[in-house]
C-alpha cells in the first residue's frame, strides 16, 4: 500500500512513540498531536488520511474529536484506543462515523490489521465515488471488422500486457477513449482504475489541482484534502485527453512526474511514489503541434513510445451498416422507443457516401435523430438529415455528372469499378489542391477540408511526391 499520513492524538508521550514505531515500520508517515484541539490545528495545516486517537485526553477527548470532524463535513477515517472502554462509548464512537474501536492493552498486531483496513476503507470509498461517476458516461463498445479497425485490435493486444506509454492518434470522435479503456482492461492493470481527464474541458487553472490533488488550505476554497486523478489512478491508468491542449507550464510539470515517478499534491511537500500508467490522446497531428509549440518535444518522446492511429469512419464505409445496427439497439433502450425494423438499403448507401466530419460520435447523434423520426418504421433517406441525403458520390438519386464533371469523363466511357473511381478522383483532386497552394500540404489539407494526417496518408497511400 502506498505510504500514507496518519495522525496520532494521545496525551501519554510513551503511547505516541509506540504507535509511531508502529506506522514507521508499516511504511506510512505519523503525525503527533497530544490533544483534540491540537490535532484540530494541526489538520489545519497538515492533511491525513486516518487519525488513531485515545479516548479520554484534557482540554478535548476523543468523542469531541470525532464531532468536530463530522460535523465540519470531514469524513477522515478514525479508530479510538481507550484503556476505559465501555459499550456506551463504544456506540458513541461509531455514532459518530470510528472505523474501529480498540481496548488497551492491546495486540499490535490487531491496530496494525486495524489502520490497513481504514486505509483500504476510505481507498475504496473513493474508488466507489468515482465508479459512480464513470457508470453514469457509459463504456461503449468497438463496432468494426474492416482491415484498418482489425489492426487497432492487433496493436492493442501487443501493448496491453506492457507498462509502456500509449499515445493514440485520431480525429474527434472516432473512439480514442475507448481504443484507451480497452488497452487498461486487456492490461494486468484492470482490477484498479481507469481515470480519464479532458485536458481541453477543464481551465488551465484549473487542471493541475484536477490531476494532482490538493492539500487543505493550499488555496483560497480549499476547506479539505482532495485527491487528484494521479492519486485516484494509483495502480491503474491515467487516460490524458486532448493532451496538446495542456498549457506548456503544465506540461513540464508533467514531464517532471513522469521522469521521477512521483508528485505532490498543490500545497503539499510530501511526494507520492507513482505507479501509474499514462495513456495519452490528441485530435492533432502530433508532430506539427510540436511544430506548432503546442506539446513539448520531450513530452512528445516520452509518451508516444508506442502510438496507435485510429482511421476516421470515411475511411473504414465497410463498418457503416454495422454501426447502424448497433446504435439501432442501443438507442431504442436509451429512447425508450421501439427499435426500427432496419435501415433501407438506400439509406446505408447515403451514409457510406458522406464525409462523417465528426466520426461515429456524430453518426450516433445522427441516427437518434433518424429514430426519433422514423417511429418505429424502417430508417429512410427522408429521415437523414440533408447534408447526408443528399450525399452520395455513386450518384445513386441524383442526376448523372455532367461529362465536365470532376473526373474528367462521361460514365458512359468509365469503368464502373467504384473503389477505382473514387481512387482516381481523390488522385486528381489532391494533385489540384497541391499545385494550386504551391505545395504547401497545410494549405492543401485546409482546401480539401480534411486533417493534414488524413492527407499525409493518403499522399503516402497513393505515392503522390
Amino acid at each position: 500500500m502506498t505510504a500514507r499520513r496518519v495522525l496520532i492524538v494521545d496525551d501519554e508521550p510513551k503511547m505516541q512513540r509506540i504507535l509511531e514505531i508502529m506506522l514507521t515500520q508499516m511504511g506510512h508517515k505519523p503525525l503527533l498531536a497530544g490533544n483534540g484541539q491540537e490535532a484540530l490545528e494541526r489538520l489545519q495545516a497538515d492533511s491525513a488520511d486516518l487519525i488513531v486517537s485515545d479516548l479520554q485526553m484534557p482540554v478535548l477527548d476523543g468523542l469531541g474529536l470525532l464531532k468536530h470532524l463530522r460535523e465540519a463535513g470531514n469524513d477522515i477515517p478514525c479508530i479510538i484506543i481507550t484503556a476505559y472502554g465501555t459499550v456506551e462509548t463504544a456506540v458513541e464512537a461509531m455514532k459518530y462515523g470510528a472505523c474501529d474501536y480498540i481496548i488497551r492493552p492491546f495486540d499490535v498486531h490487531a491496530v496494525e490489521l486495524a489502520i490497513t483496513r481504514a486505509l483500504a476503507l476510505k481507498h475504496i470509498r473513493q474508488e466507489n465515488a468515482f465508479l459512480r461517476e464513470e457508470a453514469e458516461k457509459g463504456w461503449g463498445e468497438f463496432i468494426g471488422r474492416g482491415p484498418s479497425m482489425r489492426k487497432v485490435y492487433e496493436m492493442i493486444q501487443q501493448v496491453a500486457h506492457s507498462k509502456t506509454n500509449v499515445l493514440i492518434v485520431g480525429e474527434t470522435g472516432t473512439g480514442k477513449e475507448l481504443v484507451a479503456r480497452a488497452v487498461h482492461h486487456a492490461s494486468p492493470r484492470r482490477a484498479a482504475l481507469f481515470v480519464p481527464i479532458n485536458c481541453a474541458a477543464i481551465p488551465g487553472d484549473l487542471l493541475e489541482s484536477e490531476m494532482f490533488g490538493y492539500a487543505k488550505g493550499a488555496f483560497t476554497g480549499a476547506v479539505k484534502d482532495k485527491p487528484g486523478k494521479f492519486e485516484m489512478a494509483q495502480g491503474g491508468t491515467l487516460f490524458l485527453d486532448e493532451i496538446t491542449e495542456m498549457n506548456p507550464v503544465l506540461q513540464a510539470k508533467l514531464l517532471r512526474v513522469l521522469q521521477e515517478s512521483r508528485f505532490e499534491r498543490l500545497g503539499s511537500n510530501d511526494p507520492t511514489d507513482l505507479d501509474v500508467r499514462i495513456i495519452a490522446a490528441t485530435n492533432r497531428d502530433p508532430l506539427e503541434a510540436v511544430r506548432q509549440g503546442k506539446l513539448r518535444e520531450d513530452l512528445y518522446y516520452r509518451i508516444q513510445v508506442f502510438a496507435i492511429e485510429l482511421p476516421p469512419l470515411r475511411e473504414r464505409p465497410e463498418d457503416i451498416p454495422l454501426l447502424a445496427d448497433h446504435f439501432v439497439h442501443k438507442l431504442a433502450g436509451k429512447l425508450g422507443i421501439t427499435a426500427p425494423s432496419g435501415v433501407a438499403p438506400e439509406a446505408i448507401d447515403r451514409m457510406r457516401g458522406y464525409r462523417w466530419p465528426g466520426n461515429v460520435r456524430e453518426m450516433e447523434n445522427v441516427m437518434e435523430r433518424a429514430m426519433v423520426l422514423s417511429r418505429g418504421q424502417a430508417i429512410g433517406v427522408n429521415h437523414l438529415p440533408q447534408d447526408i441525403a443528399g450525399s452520395n458520390d455513386t450518384g445513386v438519386g441524383q442526376a448523372a455528372r455532367p461529362a465536365d464533371a470532376p473526373g474528367g469523363e462521361s460514365l458512359a466511357s468509365q469503368d464502373f469499378a467504384l473503389d477505382s473511381a473514387v481512387e482516381k478522383l481523390e488522385r486528381r483532386y489532391i494533385a489540384r489542391a497541391l499545385e494550386r497552394c504551391g505545395g504547401n500540404k497545410t494549405k492543401a489539407a485546409r482546401l480539401l477540408d480534411i486533417s493534414e494526417r488524413t492527407l499525409w496518408y493518403k499522399l503516402k497511400k497513393y505515392d503522390i511526391n
